[in-house]
């Protein structure tokens, strides 16, 4: 059965703005840049209820969960979100707490900050919190967003760790489940930045039947009904192994080089869908397009 609810997954480094400085409303131009007809604003207009919805930033990833929460707390609100809160759940006894459950049960979107994506599934998989998150996403319309860590651990499976330069040589990533909201997807993030497509083919060639999602920074997917929309300034790419003639991978050693032979690559821009069912990309602004008649 598809989810009724909606997932929105970002690369990272989303551009929402630094409200460090004490005069961000006096000089939007030059302190807030926030993508504004990008990802957080998606978040706010696919939302239940739009700018009244209620919105949980879930800090559990990062270190540095008060100036994280803070920043977001605020650029939702600039954009004219009136219900935002943040939730900080430091162990998994809070995530199993009735005080927990009952937020994450009257949430119509959580926001998952970056961070350590191994940090927040040890934390939150299998309490009642993650139960409750599962549930209202099969059954409600309700938005699962995150960003970096919150991205990686969207998916069933979900990388945690790997060198971007050693990626292609066997071994050299490590895998594990995430939170399971989208099956047979895996997730990289910060992905063109930090230079991980070689982390992607890996991961893909060890199951073809995994599809690739890599997401560059301020960059994101909103998917919903089996299509994948790229929202945000930057790239996406979808690697597809389905078609592997070829591989090395289990002749070789630990530590060796990997050889594939027709790996299939896709890139997403703005706007551009991707059908989960049948595998097809469609570029919004094709060249092929016919030209209206005027």
């Amino acid at each position: 059965m598809k989810p009724v609810g909606k997932l929105i997954i970002i690369g990272g480094a989303v551009n929402k703005g630094s409200f460090s400085e004490t005069d961000y409303d006096q000089n939007v131009e030059k302190n807030l840049n926030f993508f504004e007809r990008g990802i957080l604003r998606k978040i706010i207009t696919e939302s239940k209820n739009k700018e009244n919805s209620v919105i949980e930033v879930i800090t559990t990833a990062s270190q540095i969960p008060q100036i994280v929460g803070s920043e977001y707390k605020k650029a939702f609100e600039f954009l004219g979100a009136k219900n935002v809160n943040i939730l900080d759940i430091h162990n998994r006894e809070e995530a199993n707490s009735d005080a927990i459950v009952a937020r994450a049960n009257a949430a119509d979107v959580v926001m998952f900050t970056g961070g350590d994506q191994l940090r927040l599934t040890s934390i939150l998989g299998g309490t009642r919190f993650h139960d409750a998150i599962l549930l209202k996403y099969q059954e409600q319309d309700f938005i699962y967003s995150g960003t970096s860590a919150g991205a990686a651990a969207a998916s069933e499976n979900m990388i945690y760790q790997g060198s971007s330069s050693e990626a292609l040589l066997k071994g050299e990533i490590k895998t594990t489940q995430g939170l399971g909201l989208i099956d047979n997807v895996i997730v990289d993030t910060h992905f063109v930045q930090r230079g991980r497509i070689g982390r992607l083919f890996q991961a893909v060639v060890n199951n073809p039947r995994t599809l690739g999602i890599g997401l560059g920074e301020d960059t994101g997917l909103f998917i919903h009904n089996d299509t994948m929309t790229a929202v945000g300034s930057g790239l996406v790419i979808i690697v597809d192994g389905r078609f592997i003639k070829d591989t090395n991978l289990t002749n070789i050693n630990l530590g060796e080089p990997i050889s594939i032979d027709n790996l299939t690559v896709h890139v997403m821009s703005m706007n551009d869908h991707y059908d989960l069912t049948t595998r097809k990309l469609t570029i919004e602004n094709s060249q092929f397009n016919p030209i209206p008649q005027t």
